[in-house]
């Protein structure tokens, strides 16, 4: 029985993770640490003051305008895009876009927790966009712009009435700092420091339009809100969320880290080179997926595939006619070798996504790693598949 050779060359940074996210060239702890306002409260002023220094620096990167309002929010992610959720929908008729597992349970959550009558649900496979043109223009529309666990994202926001009457909510974490957004499109938008920023995990980010802050101040949903929901008190904004005095303690570590990531990409040229370190990344993969025998992009539309979360399948007809939980062994398997030989770390697809691949391309990641990945690929591939044959 004869192996494939591994190639000789590994990426420098083998991390591919698609959450968290590889660290930013040059990261070191010693360097975070070092700006880290450790055993310190956060409400003391310069703690404080780093917070608002963050939020700052996140807005001025993103060029997100000087009427809407950046704050930094519990339970990364997520707990944006529930807060956002509980504290503003109810007042219009709902359009929930799901394409992939996070929209998918945006989508749960409106039906099943909060229990709203009139909801529009819109759906379409992995690797796949709904129908964007049937969202309503007097419904509030809740989607996620980069479907991380699907590679597929929205190719812009003309599908998006001027005129609206709803409220846009969108999921951006795996796009922002990547991919562009138009803000006059948006009235509320979240994030997570672990995605294109390479930061910890645990807080997110709420961008608020001013429209968005009209609702908030003029509206009370039918149902309790947690403290750790609320964005307003009496009626009005909590203007200290979106100034640095966040809802409940933020760790000053990842603080620091976000920083640190930030400053980062100010040096290297803000969105303008963070968006094209991206978009170099997904081309240097896509042309070896172009070549390939084996695999393929998962989706199939070229502008609306993703330039962050690449998600891949298997095409090799010995191993793309299997049952799917065969394949999704099959895969396990190449991760595990590429795991092994220190060439790959955490690329295995989505656990609810079709058996296949996903690999970060975003701004922290090196083009020259992704050139130096693809032929591991190839080995990774060949070795599981000589492997099975055997089996």
């Amino acid at each position: 029985m004869s192996f494939p050779l591994p190639p000789q060359v590994k990426p420098a940074r083998p991390e591919f993770s698609s959450g968290p996210c590889p660290k930013r060239p040059g990261w070191s702890f010693d360097t975070v640490a070092s700006r880290a306002f450790l055993g310190r409260s956060h409400r003391a002023a310069a703690p404080k003051a780093q917070l608002k220094g963050v939020i700052d620096k996140m807005a001025k990167i993103l060029q997100v305008p000087s009427d809407y309002r950046v704050g930094i929010v519990p339970a990364s992610d997520t707990g944006a895009v529930e807060m956002a959720l509980w504290s503003l929908l109810g007042a219009r008729p709902v359009d929930v876009l799901a394409w992939e597992s996070f929209g998918a349970g945006w989508a749960s959550d409106i039906a099943n927790q909060l229990k709203l009558d009139d909801v529009n649900k819109l759906t379409a496979g992995y690797g796949e966009l709904p129908d964007l043109l049937k969202v309503r223009p007097e419904a509030d529309i809740v989607f996620t712009w980069n479907g991380t666990t699907s590679g597929a994202r929205v190719p812009n926001g003309d599908w998006i009435a001027d005129d609206r009457e709803g409220l846009t909510i969108c999921d951006a974490t795996s796009a922002a700092f990547a991919q562009e957004l138009p803000w006059e499109k948006l009235d509320v938008t979240t994030f997570s420091w672990q995605k294109a920023m390479g930061g910890e995990g645990a807080h997110g980010v709420i961008i608020l339009s001013p429209r968005a802050v009209e609702r908030l101040e003029n509206y009370t949903p039918p149902w309790p809100l947690p403290k750790i929901f609320r964005l307003t008190k009496g009626g009005k904004l909590i203007e200290g969320i979106f100034s640095g005095a966040t809802i409940n303690t933020p760790s000053m570590l990842a603080v620091a880290d976000a920083d640190d990531a930030l400053d980062w990409m100010a040096r290297i040229g803000g969105l303008k080179a963070t968006r094209a370190r991206a978009d170099a990344n997904f081309a240097a993969l896509q042309a070896w997926v172009d070549g390939s025998g084996w695999a393929e992009n998962l989706v199939l539309v070229p502008e609306q595939r993703s330039n962050t979360s690449v998600c891949l399948k298997i095409v090799d007809p010995a191993i793309a006619g299997l049952d799917e939980g065969v394949q999704k062994a099959f895969v396990k398997t190449v991760v595990k070798l590429l795991d092994e030989a220190g060439a790959a770390y955490d690329i295995g697809g989505y656990r609810d996504a079709p058996a296949g691949l996903r690999i970060w391309c975003g701004a922290t990641v090196d083009v020259a790693d992704i050139k130096a990945l693809t032929p591991w690929l190839d080995w990774a591939f060949e070795t599981a598949k000589t492997n099975f044959k055997e089996a």
